[in-house]
């Protein structure tokens, strides 16, 4: 496909439009509230009232979490935790800052592919898509803008629900720890390459998916898979197959940013006004 300028104009008008739809339609925003309110607030909160109420008392049910500690490779991560002299304080700083990095990046994922989900098949499912299509706004930028439309809403919300995690996190160890204790370093390169890079994976998945798809449900349904190999990734934190550290995220970041700018190439060189006219009106 040979390239064009990108009006941005257009671009910023499709981003705001589908952006405004977000906002009306409550199938689109509920799961994109539900999952960081459970990740950033109810889990801290559990947590933070297991730690004040119980505590570490069975040395047999921390056994692995120990055997983790011990395996892990010498890094910043293994040197403040080294540093903390109590077991109660190891294992919360752990789990925050540790554990649950790859869990947090679900909040990206579901946020970007509701959206594009929303963008793409929802166009179709309220009969839109076909005006769209008739407008005088060349398909690249009808793309972008419908690509910002799923990726600034993803990455403002993960912002928002770092900081929010933060501080129920910090809030919840408090008592053990005595001291603002998150972030780690290791946030660092997952907020600032994997967390934009796995959003704009999810949206350029979703594209792929909606392609094939007539139904929000079904195109929805199909893309909350890519939480499979976070789920994965998680378990291999806790399990001590996989450990993570700042080199980790940096790389895997790097990583999933040229697979993104593989699938956007694929997609952009895909795009014929005429056969999505066609699937639409079918």
């Amino acid at each position: 496909m040979r390239r064009k300028g990108i009006d941005r104009r257009a671009v910023a008008a499709i981003a705001r439009k589908d952006i405004r739809a977000i906002t009306s339609n409550v199938q689109v925003w509920l799961p994109m509230a539900i999952v960081p309110t459970i990740f950033c607030l109810v889990l801290p909160v559990i947590l933070g009232i297991a730690i004040r109420t119980g505590g570490i008392d069975d040395g047999s049910d921390i056994g692995p979490m120990l055997a983790l500690i011990e395996r892990m490779p010498h890094s910043s991560l293994k040197q403040a935790l080294d540093s903390l002299e109590d077991l109660n304080q190891r294992m919360v700083y752990l789990m925050f800052n540790h554990l649950f990095a790859p869990l947090f990046l679900i909040v990206p994922i579901m946020a970007a592919s509701t959206v594009a989900t929303d963008s793409f098949v929802g166009e179709k499912e309220r009969g839109t898509f076909e005006s769209l299509l008739l407008a005088p706004i060349d398909l690249m930028s009808m793309f972008m803008g419908k690509v910002m439309a799923a990726f600034i809403p993803a990455v403002t919300l993960s912002l928002a629900s770092f900081v929010v995690y933060g501080i129920a996190a910090n809030i919840a160890g408090w008592s053990v720890i005595g001291r603002p204790f998150f972030p780690h370093v290791n946030w660092l390169p997952l907020m600032a390459l994997v967390m934009p890079a796995v959003a704009l994976l999810a949206v350029a998945i979703t594209v792929l998916i909606s392609a094939r798809t007539s139904s929000f449900q079904a195109a929805y349904q199909m893309s909350a898979l890519l939480v499979i190999p976070l789920v994965m990734l998680m378990i291999g934190q806790v399990t001590g197959v996989m450990l993570l550290d700042t080199a980790s995220f940096t790389l895997i970041g790097i990583i999933i940013a040229i697979v993104d700018w593989i699938l956007i190439r694929l997609i952009v060189s895909r795009l014929d006004r005429s056969r999505m006219f066609e699937s639409q009106v079918k």
